[in-house]
């Protein structure tokens, strides 16, 4: 077990050098092979993870959930409403919040780490304050702490497209792989196409970002992304064609997000109605056997889900046989585990 990374933050992978990525990438393989071979992995045994959600989930909080107690530790669920909301410094409200410095000092002489969701209506859709947020329970937490989706990344949700992947071909490098844009009629978080394009340029895949214009990501993580690729020997680009950037491609990942530029700070309020109607332009941005047929014959087709069907994509598509989302989904589990026992301190 790498000593190295006991006690350290997940909050995005950028923050993890390649050799600790890779370290838990090959500590996930591992457990996985025990879990399916019934051999026992009990690196948590009597230790304590608490999970924060702001926001509702169904595969992270039962990944996380599951895993703890797969490593022979506990998972406490965390709801604010059941406690008094953990809030920052100005943000209080009596006998309704706590402040995070309070709460996060109150667990680490409790537990051993902490997982925090939050993003969205949870922060009035304000871009980075839920990663504000987080941070400031890493910045006065004894305990390391888990990103389970902020507003800007979502690290464990990378980790485990990486691990798919690697599974599926081998490696990422010198693979295309096509982040992209895909229309739905609700509005979603840039946190997942942000942490891809990081991660998988990380891991020397030629990435292409593909959007309509209006709804471009960070440009900081873009000059991030560009930089992951010049250091691994990958490359990265962004396309303004669906099906420009499909073409030949080994790896699709069509998924919704919202439009930054409709979001605070660069609104005063976060104009949804304006946002929804630059995205029903695009409704042709929809995963289609047809877009399928532009890319790889063995291309595969991948989505963090929940996905709306119909929308971002074809029940043919997530269906079918290029699809790998519930693969996906379940490596969720054994990516998180290799996480919580790295940082945790498992023996």
């Amino acid at each position: 077990m790498s000593e190295n990374l006991r006690g350290k933050d997940l909050i995005t992978t950028q923050e993890w050098s390649r050799e600790e990525l890779d370290t838990a990438i090959e500590l996930a393989e591992e457990l996985k092979e025990k879990q399916k071979r019934g051999i026992p992995h009990r690196l948590l045994e009597g230790k304590t993870l608490y999970m924060l959600f702001y926001n509702p989930s169904l595969r992270t909080r039962n990944s996380f959930q599951t895993g703890i107690f797969q490593l022979g530790g506990q998972g406490i669920y965390l709801a604010p409403r059941a406690v008094y909301r953990p809030a920052l410094a100005g943000d209080e409200i009596p006998y309704v919040t706590e402040r995070i410095s309070d709460v996060i000092r109150v667990l680490s002489g409790y537990g051993n780490a902490i997982s925090v969701r939050i993003y969205g209506e949870s922060v009035n859709w304000i871009y980075r304050k839920g990663n504000q947020i987080v941070r400031e329970f890493a910045k006065w937490a004894a305990i390391p702490v888990i990103n389970m989706e902020c507003d800007m990344f979502h690290p464990c949700q990378s980790m485990a497209d990486v691990l798919t992947i690697t599974e599926k071909l081998g490696t990422l490098e010198g693979k295309k792989v096509v982040v992209s844009w895909a229309y739905s009629g609700g509005v979603k978080p840039v946190a997942v196409p942000q942490s891809c394009v990081l991660n998988f340029t990380r891991f020397g895949a030629d990435v292409v970002l593909a959007h309509p214009e209006g709804l471009e990501l960070d440009p900081e993580i873009i000059e991030m992304a560009e930089k992951n690729a010049d250091e691994s020997g990958g490359s990265f680009k962004t396309s303004y064609s669906m099906d420009e950037a499909f073409e030949g491609a080994d790896v699709v990942y069509p998924k919704s997000w919202g439009s930054l530029k409709f979001m605070p700070p660069n609104v005063p309020t976060v104009d949804e109605e304006r946002m929804l109607e630059l995205m029903n332009k695009h409704r042709d941005w929809i995963a289609t056997t047809e877009k399928l047929g532009l890319c790889a014959k063995d291309v595969i087709y991948m989505h963090c889900l929940p996905a709306d069907r119909g929308m971002e994509v074809t029940d043919e598509v997530i269906d079918g046989p290029h699809s790998i989302v519930f693969d996906e989904a379940e490596n969720r589990l054994h990516a998180q585990k290799a996480i919580m026992a790295l940082i945790m301190g498992g023996q």
